[in-house]
């Protein structure tokens, strides 16, 4: 879509932030349950789980032509907060079962 004024532009970049929001949230969601099936702490951190995600949005990227490496950054510091989240939610659960 080309806009016609920066008023439009801030428009859209709103609309899509909104997006995004939602589906981190939903993202969210799916981290949560996941620490369930975990039996351990390694299993959260699941490093070459983490590196299957980066390749495949990586290929996602070239296929839409977005830089990779702007996605790559972007996709490793919000799994690396996930990683963080589903920790807690593990470590609670873990908790619980004691």
């Amino acid at each position: 879509m080309k806009c016609k004024s920066l008023e439009e532009v801030r428009g859209n970049i709103d609309r899509v932030d909104k997006q995004i929001i939602e589906w981190i949230g939903e993202r969210k969601n799916y981290v949560y349950q996941a620490s369930k099936f975990k039996k351990d702490a390694n299993a959260v951190k699941a490093p070459n789980r983490v590196e299957a995600v980066i390749e495949k949005v990586r290929d996602l990227a070239r296929d839409n032509d977005i830089d990779e490496d702007l996605v790559e950054a972007v996709y490793r510091t919000m799994i690396g907060q996930f990683i963080n989240l589903e920790m807690k939610a593990f470590e609670e659960t873990a908790l619980r079962l004691e």
